[in-house]
């Protein structure tokens, strides 16, 4: 399908109705945050870990405030879910908000290859630093930061099994805000002796405006009914048609792409014959009908495009 094409038959400009999104700031991420700076004395490095389908719009103002205070190596998580095919460019926007130090992971669990490289990474940006200065035998502590829901348990969890061969520190989930606290020392590694300090994912209390709001809805750093499904499924869809990304229409069996979130919830809803019973007034009295459930389709969608199901993405 051409550009014209998509120009005349898909919506410019997604329409929020006013939509503010939910403050979601609460008195665990304000306790973490305040923590994690006192802390940071004790810190040697920072590992900042985001997500690669939002690498610009989702990065807290207040983590780049306290970036500044140590070593940092910024880590873009889930990059075999985005689409990296502006990645210099990226890079550029990255460098000219002062990250020196970048490398990217996969997946929402991390992979060996990509731990391999974060700690000689981590080892470089260190040595390289004046104000760095260890005895061999000495201990090195790197805090874990970022927003909820980018894998920062996992890298810890990662890092565990490569270098001490043994499983789970920290609790994982598909949810934000699974981590509450600022825990204690992690060790990751016996030679060099490494400590990571886990953190709650952090939000900045003000997002700055809806559409940053909703992208990290979409990946999954703020809670679904904070934006609302249904409300957040249209915007996926709207931002799908808008990149000619397809593959829904393939993945889901419909016939062409569509611009009426209504119309491909209703069609995933009866492919996964999911229905609910509705009370309706008839005129001559109460009748029950079945219609499909758009919340369970909504919530399918959402789940599909966060696997990759629906192809890579970015949202920035």
């Amino acid at each position: 399908m051409t550009s014209s094409r998509v120009a005349n038959k898909f919506r410019t400009a997604f329409n929020y109705k006013g939509y503010e999104v939910t403050r979601w700031f609460p008195g665990h991420m304000a306790k973490g945050l305040s923590r994690m700076r006192r802390q940071l004395r004790q810190v040697d490095c920072v590992l900042e870990v985001h997500d690669a389908r939002i690498p610009i719009s989702g990065r807290t103002p207040r983590f780049q405030e306290t970036l500044s205070v140590r070593p940092h190596l910024l880590v873009l998580n889930k990059m075999d879910l985005a689409d990296l095919s502006r990645k210099n460019e990226i890079e550029e926007k990255l460098g000219r908000q002062n990250v020196e130090h970048l490398t990217f992971s996969s997946c929402n669990s991390f992979k060996d290859q990509d731990v391999k490289q974060i700690m000689p990474k981590v080892m470089e940006i260190l040595s390289s630093s004046p104000e760095y200065h260890k005895e061999e035998d000495e201990d090195i502590t790197l805090m874990v930061i970022g927003i909820p829901n980018v894998g920062k348990s996992s890298l810890i969890n990662a890092f565990r099994r490569m270098y001490l061969k043994k499983g789970k520190a920290t609790p994982v989930g598909k949810d934000p805000g699974i981590t509450r606290s600022v825990l204690t020392k992690i060790r990751v590694s016996d030679r060099p002796s490494i400590f990571l300090l886990d953190t709650p994912g952090v939000l900045s209390p003000n997002i700055p405006d809806v559409e940053t709001g909703f992208k990290l809805a979409l990946v999954g750093a703020i809670k679904d009914h904070l934006v609302g499904e249904d409300f957040l499924a249209d915007y996926l869809l709207f931002r799908l048609n808008r990149h000619e990304n397809f593959r829904y229409v393939e993945h889901y069996g419909l016939r062409e792409p569509c611009d009426q979130v209504m119309r491909v919830l209703g069609h995933i809803a009866v492919t996964m014959g999911k229905s609910r019973k509705v009370r309706m007034d008839s005129g001559t009295g109460a009748v029950i009908v079945h219609q499909p459930n758009f919340q369970v389709a909504a919530l399918q969608f959402l789940r599909d495009f966060r696997q990759g199901a629906l192809g890579p993405a970015m949202l920035d």
